[in-house]
């Protein structure tokens, strides 16, 4: 497995929702706090701003991608600017913003919410399908890790507090069925699970916050190994690349002293290692 290596320069604030847009071969990602969709072409950065927090993306054609922000979901063109509002989200609550998301087998855009403040409780997961965007679970905290195992049987979603993620079994259409369960339990260990993605071969790779590495499970929920991250707080990886087997992963620089910011310059950046795993295509996300 090689070192990670620099992605971008960009240091950002809160870096998550890494995306490789298998149509375009790029990686997008937000900056949370900076309220940008970030992304590089031809080894210059590109930066799509909004007025409000964005969280995470999933990609609808060349073109779009459907954006998780403060308030809605978003349609942006990538070409041309333009946007166009899908649906709201908690629009009449001003104390949430979106947090984790992912698109799921179906074309699903799965998508979490949460205090800006972090209260206790405050947040919730929603999917948006076929036109309409339905609550899911209440009382999250800080939704996290959402990603689908490769048979679609499962999804899987971290409250980042509980350091526990969960298993949801799904239907044939991708709804929850019944209550998720407990599925990797880091209390014992005092981690604190992030963004996640799982490879084709169902193994769920787990940014750990706070701790300067992605943790490697094995498809049955079992510690595997983990991957080093320059940087204090990675966020959320992605596989991306050509064949796929580049794993991306964005870190934040909030809360960070100014001393750990100068003798650690990898902090905020978004890194790519390569020899970790090889991921699966993104799904499409259906807007219709």
């Amino acid at each position: 497995m090689s070192a990670a290596d620099i992605h971008d320069t960009t240091r950002c604030l809160l870096g998550e929702g890494p995306l490789w847009h298998p149509e375009r071969e790029q990686l997008l990602w937000c900056d949370i706090l900076s309220r940008r969709v970030l992304g590089r072409q031809d080894g210059a950065l590109q930066d799509w701003s909004f007025d409000r927090f964005v969280s995470c993306l999933g990609w609808v054609d060349r073109a779009s991608v459907i954006v998780a922000t403060q308030t809605d979901l978003t349609l942006l063109d990538l070409d041309s600017n333009a946007r166009e509002r899908v649906c709201p989200l908690e629009a009449e609550n001003v104390a949430t913003r979106s947090n984790d998301g992912r698109a799921d087998p179906w074309g699903g855009f799965w998508v979490g919410t949460m205090g800006i403040d972090k209260a206790d409780g405050a947040g919730a997961i929603y999917r948006y399908y076929k036109g309409e965007l339905t609550c899911l679970r209440p009382g999250i905290t800080i939704p996290n890790a959402i990603c689908f195992s490769p048979d679609a049987q499962f999804a899987y979603f971290a409250d980042t507090p509980t350091s526990c993620i969960f298993r949801w079994e799904l239907d044939d259409e991708g709804w929850p069925m019944g209550e998720p369960e407990i599925f990797i339990d880091e209390r014992a260990s005092g981690s604190f699970p992030d963004g996640a993605i799982t490879d084709r071969e169902g193994r769920l790779f787990v940014s750990h916050w706070g701790a300067s590495r992605i943790g490697v499970f094995t498809a049955e929920g079992r510690p595997e190994t983990a991957v080093s991250v320059p940087a204090t707080q990675p966020s959320c990886p992605a596989f991306g690349g050509d064949d796929l087997s580049t794993l991306y992963c964005t870190t934040a620089a909030i809360g960070l002293s100014e001393e750990t910011l100068t003798e650690r310059p990898g902090e905020g950046l978004t890194f790519a290692l390569r020899g970790a795993g090889t991921g699966r295509r993104e799904y499409r996300v259906r807007v219709d």
